[in-house]
């Protein structure tokens, strides 16, 4: 399985969660985390925090769609896996920002720029697991 190098879509994409994440921070004093985002919508307390919370994900929801108006085509999306092994990484990324204290983007993206210490530990734990699942499923594993 060969990944493709997109380093243009790539940055802009970044600049793009970057500005979102910069925009939350200072709209709303909140972070960018979105496994925090979710949680917060399916298990919110008050009005006023469902409203921006649904918001978010509609958007999240939504890009792919915005994205074909814009341009005509549809995201490339190849997906390995059967839709079973879907659910089970789901579950397992889910327990692991759960343990961990959020995700890879609250973590990664407004963790570290706010030079938290938990960030500062668990990106690079996010990021040597990865390393490691990736050599064990193409080099150990085969797949």
């Amino acid at each position: 399985m060969e990944t493709l190098f997109t380093p243009f879509s790539s940055f802009g994409g970044g600049l793009l969660i970057g500005l979102a994440a910069v925009l939350l921070m200072l709209g709303l004093g909140r972070i960018l985390g979105a496994t925090g985002i979710l949680s917060g919508l399916v298990f919110t307390e008050g009005g006023e925090e469902f409203a921006w919370r649904a918001a978010m994900v509609a958007g999240m929801i939504a890009a792919p769609g915005l994205l074909y108006l814009a341009t005509g085509f549809w995201p490339a999306l190849t997906v390995p896996v059967s839709p079973a092994m879907i659910v089970v990484g789901g579950l397992i990324v889910g327990l692991g920002a759960s343990l961990g204290s959020g995700c890879t983007s609250g973590h990664g993206v407004c963790g570290l720029s706010r030079l938290s210490v938990r960030s500062l530990v668990a990106v690079p734990t996010f990021m040597a697991t990865a390393a490691i699942t990736v050599f064990l499923i193409r080099h150990v594993f085969g797949a």
